[in-house]
């Protein structure tokens, strides 16, 4: 499971960090030491499985945090205080309430809990239809299939869905259609744009090739791009 850490206190990172290297279904991503800077983050790619999140953190809460996210992955609250535990557990993303300081025990028990759900969470979404995308478009629903669509492009309050046969305007943030989308196909490379991977031709430097279009692709980005291919 890809994972992050948010935590404000270095030494506490660093042991979260060395648990989860001890378990070969993790993988540490990258870590915070403030959630505003994990929700940037979060804003520029979509792969994050799982988060061991602190509480008490300056200016913004592991709470606030959690209420940013539309659409949160799976959480594991890491921290000092045993008095929210109660709270945590309204939040259907949170599975577990670890208290400072924690055992390898613990921690592996709330690790498998947080597999088991992200695994019945990807069975859940297989099992739904995931052909079919409606989009409004001057007052009527119009039926894109998902696979069709090669390239998807922010253009102020509307997004440019392009396909196969036909490229659809609709008034909508680039966010909320990557929330309706199978990420085993679709990757957001640019803040500005959303690609199927299935359509590259051509990769060169900072940039993709998809059919007649050149998808430029952040820095930040590009690692995960590179994950997907099927490099010889």
């Amino acid at each position: 499971m890809k994972s992050i850490i948010i935590d404000d206190e270095t030494t506490a990172r660093a042991i979260i960090n060395k648990m989860c290297q001890s378990l070969p279904e993790l993988e540490v991503v990258d870590e915070f030491s403030s959630a505003i800077e994990a929700i940037k983050y979060l804003n520029e790619t979509n792969a994050t499985e799982l988060i061991f999140l602190d509480i008490h953190m300056p200016a913004f809460s592991g709470f606030d945090f959690v209420k940013t996210l539309k659409n949160p992955p799976k959480i594991i609250i890491t921290t000092s205080d045993k008095d929210f535990a109660l709270t945590a557990f309204e939040y259907d993303c949170i599975v577990d309430y670890l208290v400072k300081p924690i055992t390898p025990e613990r921690f592996n028990k709330a690790v498998q809990k947080a597999k088991t759900a992200v695994v019945s969470k990807i069975n859940d979404a297989n099992d739904m239809p995931e052909n079919d995308l409606y989009v409004n478009i001057d007052r009527r629903l119009v039926k894109i299939n998902i696979p069709d669509i090669y390239v998807i492009e922010a253009k102020g309050d509307y997004i440019n869905i392009k396909t196969e046969t036909k490229n659809h305007l609709v008034h909508a943030p680039l966010k909320k259609i990557a929330e309706k989308l199978p990420n085993n196909l679709f990757l957001k490379v640019h803040r500005s744009y959303i690609i199927n991977t299935s359509k590259i031709i051509d990769i060169e430097d900072n940039s993709v090739l998809i059919k007649q279009d050149i998808i430029p692709v952040s820095r930040a980005n590009r690692p995960e791009l590179i994950k997907r291919l099927n490099l010889l």
